[in-house]
Order: structure tokens, then C-alpha cells, then sequence
């Protein structure tokens, strides 16, 4: 099979989706692995690299997507990504469609197989291509939250840890999951007071458990919602609901509740959010303000830690790959059923039950 590893696109997104390593194990079997020139700059992995490894260097996207049957990415395709794509072709990225109508219905118009990397689940219903990236969010959202704490970039002033004899931040976090659990871990390791709101109690009894003393637990609802907003620092959105768009948990009037210069990371974003007033960012331009509130919403966060996030996230997909380029999508998924649940869009038909609910789309059949 070919396979084809494009350069990504999207604003400041420094990962790539295929290692050296990767490559090797591909053309060992057999395959032809298009990259594209400096895919893999942004992660310190030099064309050389992949040229030792038997990978063949095109220098732009045109033949990469053209010749290549499966297209292995980051993120999801661009809008100057659309029009390259093919029908029967299999894009194998992070797509998160509840969030982009447009994309969606793009995609549908493609013809082509859409293979998500947050929905494939495997039999212990854990999420082992998402997981990597919401470790590396979660305990970002932290080092983020710090930084726009600071009063020079219009956050309340506030070291996350205190000194002595001043009081540490508050920092909630609404969701105990992956993204929440990496957030609460730095937060506790800087010394700030930290509460994780989720509505498992199963979860809530293991995170207590687990976690540092300055760690406490607390059960979701709307009132201990809108309780922590008006005593917190800084707030992590961390909610997750499988394919489907994030939960609506705080609405633009309850920021009023907040402290002016407090600061929202909300890594959901790429699920639309769990505040009402969250919408995409970028690296470039990752703030904006609303009610005095100071929202970071950057829809890819681990782009920025580029070499990491790449090791991560490639750790976990390479047995995913190997198996779609050496049987095709039918066969992949009976050589590793995991992989029918990771597919969102099979050629034109939406196949995912939270996106058709989502965009009120007839639900298809893989």
C-alpha cells in the first residue's frame, strides 16, 4: 500500500504523524511511505532521517495525497486540505466532528474514509489514541494557566503555588478523566489548592484516594459549579463525552461570578468546549477576554510541545497503521476490532451514532 504522511497546516502545529521508526516498520513490509519535505522539522526529525529509513521525499502535498490510499495526520484536514482528498482514499487523524459541521459534511462529500483517532476505543472501553494527547493537554493546561495568571498578560497577578504566608491559587477542575487527573497532578505539584469536579463517584473515590493531600474531590453539579467559579484562580475545562460535542456546563452570565482576571483553559475545545463563551485560538493568538474573564482556547495545545506530543501520540498509532496499510480498513478491523469504533465516516455514509445525532444526519453502516 501507499501510504502518505503530509506536512500539517493548521496554524502552529508542530507534530507529525509518522516517525522514522514507523517508516521502517512500514517499508519492511512491503509498503511505499510518501513524506512530505519538513513534515517532521517541527518535531527536530530531519528529512534524512526518514530518507534513511526508506521513506520516499516528495516536496509538496499534491503527490502525497494524490497517490497515497491511506493518509496518516495530525489534525483534522484543513479547508486547503479538502479539495485533494479522494473517494476511497482513508484519512487516518484526529477529526473531532461534533465540533465542525463544515468539516463533516466535506468530508461526507469526499467519498473518503474518515478513521478517528478519539473514538477508537479498545475492549477495556479506554481511548489509547487520545490518551496520549490529553496527558500532554492536561498537564499543559497548567503551565498555560500560570503563565496567563501573570498580570502582564491580564490575568489577576497570582503565583499558583503562593509563598509563605500568602495564600496559594484555587484552581478547579471540572472533569476527573485523563485531561483532569494530568491537570490536577502539576497543580498539585506546584502547591496551588486544587478541586476536581466530576459526576462518577467511582471516579471521585479513586482520584481521592490517589491524589495529594491539597487535592480535594467534589460531585458535578450546577450549584457546586457555579460555587467553584466564584472562588477560583484558574478553571480547566476537562469534559469529554466520546464522538460527541463537550457538555455546556457554564454559561456566559455565570463568569459575572468570577474574579476579574481569572483564567479559563478549556481544553474541550476541540469538542466545542464546556463554556459557552469558548471558540478556537491559536498559538499565535491563544487569549481573549469576556466579563474580565481571560479565555485560552487553543484547539491544538500539544502542537506546541511538538517533539513529545509526536513521540506520544506515534507510540500509540503505529500498530494502527501497520495493520490499515497491510489489510485495508475491512481487514484492519478484523486483524484489531478496536478500529471499527474509530471509524466515523465510511465512503460518504456517517457510521458514528454521537455525529449523525450531532448534525441530524442518517446514521450509515460500516
Amino acid at each position: 500500500m501507499i501510504v502518505g504522511v503530509p506536512k500539517e497546516v493548521k496554524s502552529h502545529e508542530y507534530r507529525v504523524a509518522l516517525l522514522p521508526s514507523g517508516v521502517d516498520e512500514l517499508v519492511r513490509q512491503g509498503h511505499v511511505v510518501l513524506v512530505q519535505k519538513g513534515a517532521g522539522v517541527g518535531s527536530g526529525l530531519l528529512d534524512s532521517d526518514y530518507e534513511a529509513q526508506g521513506a520516499v521525499l516528495v516536496d509538496g502535498p499534491e503527490r502525497v495525497w494524490g497517490e497515497a490510499e491511506l493518509i496518516v495526520k495530525v489534525k483534522e484536514p484543513q479547508p486547503e486540505e479538502w479539495p485533494q482528498i479522494r473517494s476511497g482514499q482513508n484519512v487516518f487523524t484526529y477529526f473531532h466532528f461534533a465540533a465542525d459541521e463544515a468539516l463533516t459534511k466535506n468530508i461526507l462529500a469526499s467519498g473518503c474514509s474518515a478513521i478517528a483517532y478519539e473514538t477508537l476505543e479498545d475492549a477495556q472501553g479506554r481511548l489509547p489514541l487520545l490518551t496520549p494527547m490529553s496527558e500532554v493537554a492536561g498537564r499543559m493546561s497548567i503551565q498555560e494557566g500560570a503563565k496567563y495568571l501573570e498580570r502582564p498578560q491580564e490575568g489577576r497577578g497570582i503565583l499558583l503555588g503562593g509563598v509563605p504566608g500568602v495564600e496559594p491559587a484555587h484552581i478547579a477542575i471540572f472533569g476527573g478523566g485523563v485531561v483532569g487527573t494530568n491537570a490536577a497532578k502539576v497543580a498539585a505539584g506546584f502547591g496551588a489548592n486544587v478541586v476536581i469536579l466530576d459526576n462518577n463517584l467511582e471516579r471521585l473515590r479513586y482520584l481521592d484516594d490517589v491524589m495529594p493531600p491539597n487535592v480535594t474531590t467534589l460531585f458535578s453539579d450546577r450549584h457546586t459549579i457555579r460555587d467553584q467559579l466564584a472562588h477560583a484562580d484558574l478553571v480547566i475545562g476537562a469534559v469529554l463525552i466520546k464522538g460527541a460535542r463537550a457538555p455546556r456546563l457554564v454559561e456566559k452570565e455565570d463568569l459575572k461570578r468570577m474574579k476579574p482576571g481569572a483564567v479559563i483553559v478549556d481544553v474541550a475545545v476541540d469538542q466545542g468546549g464546556c463554556f459557552e463563551t469558548t471558540r478556537p485560538t491559536t498559538h499565535a493568538n491563544p487569549t481573549y477576554i469576556i466579563h474580565d474573564v481571560v479565555h485560552y482556547c487553543v484547539a491544538n495545545m500539544p502542537g506546541a510541545v511538538g517533539r513529545t506530543s509526536t513521540y506520544a501520540l506515534c507510540n500509540a498509532t503505529v500498530p494502527y497503521v501497520l495493520a490499515l496499510a497491510g489489510r485495508g480498513l475491512k481487514g484492519a478491523i478484523e486483524k484489531k476490532p478496536a478500529i471499527r469504533s474509530a471509524v466515523n465516516i465510511y465512503q460518504g455514509k456517517v457510521v458514528n451514532g454521537p455525529v449523525a445525532e450531532t448534525f441530524g444526519l442518517p446514521l450509515g453502516v460500516l
